[in-house]
């Protein structure tokens, strides 16, 4: 395979194109990166607000650990129990946490969420094993991690069974059957390699076909911006933002028979010692998912969404697009006949099929069927 990092022409231009993150102008937390430099939004109890400080997760007194040794029993004692909840700019990862929020359905349960934001799953990860966050939403391609044993999958959030991968036109990209040769940038580990893994497979080509290039997210928009690259398989709001720098830029969506799924994780000791705390936050979740998933209320969380991002909200409703949100139902009525285990079936075997499970797993040893059944009142 033809991997190559960006030359010295592509990284000049990285650090001379100055972006708009979503809430987070500046900030780099790659794919590989540590629990230090996200961003906190201290929200609880109150509207999604876009103020907060910057500040290293890996020194909160409000760890995982900490958050361990709290007696299960605050929502009945009047004592208020402070999680730390890892999210990415998007409105995949934002929709349902800040409704229940919003709404008080978190308060309700005697917690108070404090929203810590990363640029992907992996580095969300790694930040709950070092005991910064206590609980995280996770993309399609961390969810391999869980496979592996490094997490837990304590709620579902949302799925969608196609892709998408950006071209710029200008540089002979129409369709997916023109990739080959090209240069295509992706972030290892994470959906955009799953999605960059099904476009070559639509068009009947391997890694060894083109001309890949690994990077973040942030890195992404700067090298589409420049035209280093021809094409890449980005995420929201990366991937919007791509869009509305480049006339030639075009998204291509392609229908595979993957399923890509999103969820709610915690680490395999904290779901042991927190049992009840996961039952509370997914009943809150749930509640949060009955309303939002309605698209008449889709217009309330983008709201939301855009307000805790500092973005334009009518920029931000695109991405109700990007998935099927599940409502409450859906997971109650998904887990009795069994659609959510072939969901987390599918997903594996895929990840079997890529190499990056190297053998199966017994969903029981990483889906908390249980929590979630008791949160939904199965």
């Amino acid at each position: 395979m033809k991997m190559k990092k960006l030359s010295a022409l592509l990284l000049a231009a990285v650090m001379a194109f100055t972006m708009t993150a979503c809430g987070s102008a500046g900030d780099d937390s790659s794919a590989g990166g540590n629990a230090g430099d996200t961003k906190t939004e201290d929200t609880s109890g109150d509207d999604a607000s876009t103020g907060g400080d910057e500040a290293d997760t890996s020194g909160d007194d409000a760890s995982a650990d900490a958050s361990a040794g709290e007696d299960s029993g605050e929502a009945d004692s009047g004592e208020v129990l402070e999680l730390n909840v890892a999210y990415m700019p998007n409105y995949a990862s934002l929709w349902s946490v800040l409704t229940g929020m919003d709404q008080g359905y978190f308060e309700e349960e005697g917690l108070s969420i404090k929203l810590w934001e990363f640029a992907d799953g992996p580095s969300e990860i790694a930040a709950m094993e070092g005991g910064s966050i206590d609980l995280a939403y996770i993309g399609h391609g961390a969810h391999r991690l869980c496979i592996n044993g490094q997490a837990s999958i304590f709620a579902p959030s949302s799925v969608h069974s196609t892709d998408k991968i950006i071209v710029l036109t200008s540089h002979g990209l129409e369709s997916v059957n023109d990739l080959k040769g090209k240069k295509i940038a992706y972030s290892a580990g994470s959906s955009s390699e799953t999605a960059l893994n099904g476009a070559l497979a639509v068009a009947g080509l391997t890694m060894d076909d083109i001309e890949a290039y690994e990077m973040d997210a942030t890195n992404m928009v700067a090298a589409m911006n420049s035209g280093s690259v021809d094409a890449c398989t980005a995420w929201n709001p990366y991937s919007n933002q791509i869009l509305e720098n480049n006339e030639d830029a075009v998204e291509l969506e392609f229908a595979t028979d993957s399923v890509n799924l999103s969820s709610w994780i915690c680490m395999p000791d904290y779901a042991k010692e927190n049992r009840d705390v996961l039952v509370r936050f997914s009943r809150a979740l749930y509640k949060a998912m009955a309303y939002a998933s309605q698209e008449d209320n889709w217009d309330y969380a983008v709201g939301l969404y855009a307000k805790q991002c500092a973005k334009d909200k009518e920029a931000c409703q695109v991405e109700t697009g990007d998935a099927t949100w599940f409502s409450s139902d859906d997971v109650k009525n998904g887990i009795a006949d069994n659609t959510m285990q072939d969901y987390y079936t599918k997903q594996q075997e895929m990840f079997l099929e890529s190499g990056d499970v190297e053998s199966e797993v017994p969903l029981e040893d990483y889906i908390l069927f249980d929590v979630m059944e008791e949160a939904l009142g199965s």
